[in-house]
């Protein structure tokens, strides 16, 4: 088999595409090695290898890189992508004491009547799928103010909540790479029966 790597060493898989006729010393088990190619390319391909099963955000190749959003709390840490689409300038209120009937939508339609609200989102258990806290986000400082003043303590579903202002590092999309994402599975695992 020596004779195959030195051929091989000028071989371009993609020669033949570009109707080059550099294609003569192609070697009779070129696809065979063609797949060797991609397979070893996938692994230096951020995402390719991003497992089908799920998980907290999929298995990342090594070299790889994706952005996510990291949740920390109780001494551990999580990710969570859901919370990507917020923009870091919004002004956000964090919203403790949550009522397990509080959704998404709940929580949006008792902040909706400031102008400014952007979002709201209800941060449920990964087990029970309890709600345990969520955020709400508005981009005029005024009504951000105004809602923690006038809502604090005021029922939302069957609890009145709680609001303080929101951790500033709580959403900032971070990328992570190879290492912190095998360590953010790790953590999912050895959490499985007992989240945050």
């Amino acid at each position: 088999n020596h004779h195959l790597h030195v051929s091989l060493m000028d071989y371009n898989p993609y020669s033949y595409q570009q109707g080059s006729s550099s294609n003569n010393h192609i070697p009779s088990n070129a696809y065979e090695y063609d797949v060797g190619i991609l397979a070893q390319q996938s692994v230096y391909v951020p995402g390719a290898m991003i497992d089908k099963r799920g998980g907290s955000g999929g298995k990342l190749a090594k070299g790889g890189k994706r952005t996510t959003v990291l949740r920390k709390g109780g001494g551990k840490v999580w990710e969570d992508q859901t919370l990507l689409d917020w923009n870091p300038s919004w002004f956000r209120l964090f919203v403790g004491d949550l009522s397990n009937d509080v959704s998404d939508d709940v929580l949006s339609n008792a902040f909706n009547k400031y102008p400014s609200f952007q979002k709201g989102r209800v941060i449920r258990d990964r087990l029970s799928q309890k709600a345990k806290y969520g955020f709400i986000a508005f981009s005029d400082p005024e009504d951000f103010l105004k809602a923690w003043r006038e809502m604090d303590g005021k029922y939302v579903g069957n609890r009145p909540i709680k609001l303080k202002k929101a951790d500033d590092t709580a959403i900032r999309p971070v990328e992570i790479g190879h290492r912190k994402a095998k360590q953010l599975e790790k953590n999912l695992k050895k959490n499985r029966h007992n989240p945050y």
